[in-house]
């Protein structure tokens, strides 16, 4: 069984999808239809910057989620995505937006504008109630749970990573509090995170109530092969069920390390990490050193991909 992982926001950067706009037709034309979806020059800001507009929130999420389909569109055209019976997929936080258009759940224009929207709000309920993130580094899940549920504030984990990574969000100051003392807890690193709220925790409660209605609105279908969800690290397939964990994942942790075991103990051996840059491989290798991944986000490990074929 192969496991098929998208990733999330942070794993932009300026001049993604550049080579296979260039280089793969497929790509192309699915590049080339995200601007007049969106009416809005998201290849130009993805292959060109500035790096502070592609970092934005409302841009960054959709040139995502598009780099992604655009790997995956062209793994189908050459016929290199598991067969619906051998696949099963996951995607850290908006992620789980790409791997339910791999799943035939969500269209991708749909996809493309719900995660423009997904942004924009998430960006509007930073404002209204201003909030901060950190990560955790080398500290084990139960204490940074534990001091986070001592600190005085809201604070909680946003996002269970690996064993020894934890993203903790809430307000300013008690995600401070709480990284002050998990560094006096023994923690290596506690780094603030360059993000317009505090993703993931009740802080988002305006941006979960703008994606319920955002969805509602939206056609989804039975999932063709099970997509483990964020917020319960199950296997989520039907409409109803979808739009409810889509927009509970805004409210609570991302529940990457416990996804990434329920995917090995389903039989998942082998992933593949679809779309920009290497973080999943990364969170893989430092959850379960047995698992292995392979990282298809450009031009040149797709062809070394269909050359090994």
């Amino acid at each position: 069984m192969i496991g098929c992982l998208f990733p999330g926001q942070g794993a932009q950067y300026v001049g993604m999808g550049r080579d296979l706009y260039d280089e793969l037709p497929v790509a192309r034309r699915c590049l080339e239809s995200a601007d007049q979806i969106l009416d809005l020059p998201l290849t130009r800001i993805m292959f060109e910057g500035p790096e502070e507009a592609l970092r934005e929130t409302r841009n960054a999420q959709p040139a995502i989620l598009l780099h992604s389909v655009a790997v995956w569109e062209v793994l189908r055209d050459a016929g290199g995505v598991p067969a619906e019976s051998e696949g099963m997929a996951a995607g850290h936080s908006l992620g789980e937006y790409s791997a339910y258009v791999a799943a035939g759940s969500l269209q991708f224009a749909d996809a493309l504008r719900l995660v423009r929207r997904r942004g924009e709000l998430m960006y509007a309920a930073g404002l209204e109630r201003p909030g901060a993130m950190a990560a955790v580094l080398g500290s084990a899940p139960e204490v940074v749970r534990d001091v986070c549920a001592a600190t005085e504030g809201l604070v909680a984990p946003a996002n269970f990573n690996s064993p020894s990574q934890v993203v903790i969000s809430g307000e300013r100051e008690a995600v401070a509090n709480a990284g002050a003392t998990l560094s006096e807890r023994g923690a290596k690193r506690v780094v603030p995170l360059e993000v317009s709220g505090a993703f993931h925790s009740p802080l988002m409660a305006s941006a979960a109530d703008g994606l319920a209605a955002a969805l509602a609105e939206v056609e989804i279908r039975p999932a063709a092969f099970p997509v483990y969800a964020n917020a319960s690290a199950e296997a989520v397939v039907e409409p109803d069920a979808i739009r409810a964990s889509l927009v509970q994942q805004l409210l609570s942790p991302v529940l990457w390390e416990p996804t990434v075991r329920t995917l090995a103990r389903r039989g998942a051996r082998e992933f593949l990490e679809i779309g920009p840059g290497k973080v999943l491989r990364g969170l893989l290798r430092a959850t379960d050193r047995s698992l292995g991944c392979r990282t298809l986000g450009t031009a040149a490990e797709l062809t070394a991909l269909r050359e090994a074929s």
